[in-house]
């Protein structure tokens, strides 16, 4: 008996899931069933991630999934565009992983993205958000505005509500509108204001903004601003360290402006406090 007889296929065209296997194929299903699949995770049958995340986490099951994670991200803006600051350290729970982590995604030369909470997360979904601000400016002839591309995300994870995403991210870019800044998270909620602090370390990093931030604020006044919020955060929150990376997003798209050991800078601040007791 044939394999296709047994499996229950027309022996001419077999077609377990989103693939052809046809004896003679058409290249343009080929093709068309490669663009679905690339754009679909692969499950196995009859597999529920919500279920199967539950089941873990109900209170009589004996093994707890517990997410450890920290880091310190901001944003604000003012009159000559939006200050991104982050820091660069990766924890699993108590222990180190990383201290360089990249913690800003360039999602174009007018967008950018940052990570907080889970870093597998932020990373994949922001590289998809890219990839859709791409589709969207072949299709229009026109940059995809940042109220727009922050929803876009927004959408995206509602979709997967509920089943164990860790993301907190800022999109940060400059429009038709002028400077945008969206905050967006995994449960698919998606809040605009001048300025936002994510992370396990925020809640210091606000400390130094609420005490400084101003619109009129000048363009190294911010920079200064943003990069001393990171640094006093990694000072006192343990999960937060590494470099302080600095971007300035302006008219023109966003700027690479430093990337600064936090050593240096406790240094370098301490020194400026001394000076100003004598």
């Amino acid at each position: 008996m044939a394999l296709a007889e047994v499996c229950g296929f027309n022996d001419q065209s077999i077609r377990p899931g989103l693939f052809s296997f046809n004896r003679n194929p058409n290249p343009n299903e080929l093709i068309r069933d490669a663009q679905v699949g690339s754009n679909q995770f692969s499950m196995p049958y009859n597999y529920d991630p919500v279920e199967n995340l539950q089941h873990f986490q109900q209170s009589d099951s004996k093994v707890k999934i517990h997410f450890d994670h920290g880091t310190t991200t901001l944003a604000f803006k003012f009159q000559h565009g939006v200050v991104v600051a982050v820091d660069s350290r990766a924890t699993a729970g108590p222990y180190i992983a990383s201290q360089t982590v990249k913690k800003v995604i360039e999602i174009n030369p007018y967008l950018l993205g940052t990570m907080a909470g889970g870093a597998a997360d932020c990373s994949y979904w922001e590289r998809v958000l890219a990839k859709q601000c791409r589709i969207y400016e072949l299709r229009n002839k026109e940059r995809i505005s940042v109220a727009a591309a922050s929803k876009l995300l927004a959408n995206m994870v509602y979709n997967y509500k509920g089943m164990g995403l860790s993301m907190g991210t800022m999109i940060a870019g400059w429009d038709k509108k002028g400077p945008g800044l969206y905050y967006v998270d995994s449960d698919g909620e998606r809040l605009t204001n001048n300025l936002f602090s994510v992370g396990s370390g925020s809640v210091y990093a606000y400390g130094v903004l609420d005490s400084g931030y101003r619109w009129d604020l000048g363009v190294q006044e911010a920079l200064d601003l943003g990069q001393r919020a990171i640094y006093h955060a990694t000072f006192r929150d343990a999960y937060s360290g590494g470099v302080v990376n600095l971007y300035h997003m302006k008219e023109t798209g966003w700027e690479f402006i430093s990337r600064t050991d936090t050593a240096e800078l406790h240094y370098k601040f301490q020194e400026e406090k001394a000076a100003r007791k004598k």
